[in-house]
């Protein structure tokens, strides 16, 4: 298939893009480089399956030839990001998506939409499933994000429904490993770059708040067989596997052999208090499941960002 990828270079969407390059097809990534990094996909520079085209698609665009598939992956996911660029992230939500959708309609093309397992909001139900409708707050400091991806969903349905458009929902739940960015403001990144400078590690409020966290690999695959898949609803793409802030810190100290302390500080406002995946759907679905282990997935991890510390590389 000739695929595009909306947010290619972006930490999710160059993995991605590696991947469909290893099962034969052609990728035509577009990216505006607002949170994604040229060097993600550098070394698929003289690869004549992929082109790049630097896009903003919230902007008129056009891709000439054939397109059989549309991943939306355009989209800052961390809160540093989205917290800086709250109309930006609106924007290529919603806009964006619409000019996404519009070139799978006029191709005749499947469509993916990358969500998020922040359309939950804080989470009321636990863990949570791909009916539960979320508590999010729409005017809190997190809205431009979950709002943004709550609206693209209801956009891509719509397009099923009046087009026959065929959709994909990828709910994504916290995901890690190289290429992320030093300053990404998520807890993976940012332990990290404090452990290895043997900083004070930040820990909000006292800790207990629970993640989940998928290697990109695992997540990378769960996208690829939903793509490929006649489920036009929701599903959840994470790691069930559960574990508090303050656990993670402490296995990240040890991983490390940091010095660091622990620093509390106060939690950020509408911070969800339990994060966790059923991927019960995936699992009867797609047959997906996470195979990397944490310990496993943190090692690769930490070798990426020892070399970003060492370069002095912060983004």
């Amino acid at each position: 298939m000739r695929i595009v990828v909306a947010g290619a270079a972006g930490f999710i969407g160059s993995h991605l893009c590696d991947r469909l390059l290893a099962e034969g097809h052609q990728v035509v990534g577009l990216d505006n480089l607002l949170t994604g990094a040229a060097r993600n996909i550098a070394h698929l520079a003289g690869d004549p399956r992929f082109e790049f085209f630097e896009r903003d698609i919230t902007q008129p665009f056009e891709v000439a030839g054939s397109v059989d598939a549309v991943f939306n992956l355009a989209s800052p996911a961390s809160p540093f990001d989205y917290l800086r660029c709250p109309i930006e992230t609106l924007d290529v939500g919603s806009l964006g998506t619409r000019r996404l959708l519009e070139l799978a309609r006029t191709a005749n093309a499947r469509f993916l939409l990358a969500s998020t397992s922040e359309t939950y909001g804080d989470p009321a139900v636990h863990p949570q499933v791909e009916t539960y409708w979320g508590n999010v707050n729409p005017v809190g400091p997190r809205s431009c994000y979950d709002e943004s991806k709550r609206f693209a969903e209801a956009l891509t349905m719509a397009y099923h429904r009046k087009h026959g458009l065929a959709t994909n929902i990828a709910r994504i739940f916290n995901t890690y490993g190289p290429r992320m960015k030093l300053n990404d403001g998520r807890v993976v990144p940012a332990f990290l770059d404090q452990a290895l400078r043997d900083v004070p590690m930040t820990v909000f409020g006292e800790g207990r708040q629970t993640r989940s966290f998928c290697y990109v690999s695992d997540l990378v695959d769960g996208l690829y067989r939903l793509m490929l898949s006649s489920e036009r609803y929701p599903v959840n793409l994470g790691n069930p596997r559960e574990m508090t802030i303050l656990e993670f810190a402490e296995r990240i100290r040890a991983l490390t052999g940091t010095k660091a302390r622990i620093e509390f500080r106060a939690l950020p406002e509408d911070d969800p208090r339990q994060r966790q995946p059923d991927i019960s759907k995936a699992r009867a679905i797609l047959g997906w499941e996470p195979r990397v282990s944490l310990d496993e997935g943190l090692r690769e991890t930490v070798a990426y960002f020892r070399g970003l510390v060492g370069a002095g590389v912060g983004v």
